[in-house]
């Protein structure tokens, strides 16, 4: 299968303007950028106006939960402005988490109320994982199950490969595990676990994960495109070429 491939604007937030990066990635194949706040939020028509005018796309884009909760129908009308399908909140604060199953509940409950909002203009509400959603907690359960559990069939997943090794834990049993909810798939890749360069992230397929041993899993997900992403680089553009020469090689 060929997916469609998209780049994380996040990664490339310390090296702006953010608009003169939009031909770079068009000219090293990108379908798609998936922004992040508050790369939209001034003017999404603006914004909008330049993705068309380099050629690119909206597949989904990062947004803070508070937003889904308290503004849902603000961020409903960027994704129509903006063209994409999917919004995407990827964390809560150290201050907000509490490790209790009640918590993380309660936080599938939100994400399933802002689905059933955005359902009606055919948009999906997904969440992105950290390392956190992966720590068990005292009572051994992990937050990403209950976020699922209680989140329903309102809320999808995109997967990041990354910070699942970060967390100790197995990407491909997680793909497997739920393969039904994910949507988009992060290639993010990590060096080996205490490598301070570039804060120990690295360019996809220059990492320690082993993508020609997870490529098989993707199929079986619901996902149509995947996503280049970096916390840190400290060349934005090697980083951007390199990952989507890997996922090129691997046949994606």
């Amino acid at each position: 299968m060929t997916y469609r491939k998209a780049y994380q604007l996040y990664s490339s937030r310390n090296f702006p303007p953010l608009a003169a990066q939009l031909p770079t990635l068009k000219s090293f194949g990108y379908d798609a950028i998936e922004p992040w706040l508050p790369a939209y939020e001034a003017d999404p028509k603006l914004f909008r106006r330049q993705l068309d005018d380099a050629g690119l796309a909206c597949y989904g884009f990062h947004m803070p939960l508070v937003g889904l909760v308290d503004e849902p129908q603000r961020f409903i009308d960027i994704a129509l402005t903006l063209g994409a399908s999917l919004m995407i909140p990827p964390y809560v604060t150290p201050q907000e988490r509490e490790d209790t199953p009640g918590y993380w509940r309660g936080l599938g409950e939100k994400l399933s109320r802002g689905g059933e909002l955005a359902a009606p203009h055919g948009l999906k509400v997904a969440w992105h994982n950290h390392d956190f959603e992966y720590r068990p907690l005292p009572d051994g359960s992990r937050p990403i199950d209950h976020i699922f559990a209680t989140g329903g069939d309102k809320v999808w997943f995109e997967i990041d490969c990354g910070w699942i090794v970060r967390a100790g834990a197995d990407p491909a049993a997680e793909l497997t595990r739920y393969a039904d909810r994910i949507v988009a798939i992060q290639l993010k890749d990590t060096a080996p676990l205490g490598t301070s360069e570039d804060d120990g992230w690295t360019a996809t397929g220059d990492g320690i994960i082993n993508w020609a041993s997870l490529v098989p899993l993707f199929a079986r997900t619901a996902a149509d495109h995947v996503v280049a992403e970096h916390d840190n680089p400290g060349d934005w553009q090697y980083f951007a070429r390199r990952s989507i020469e890997t996922m090129k090689a691997l046949g994606l």
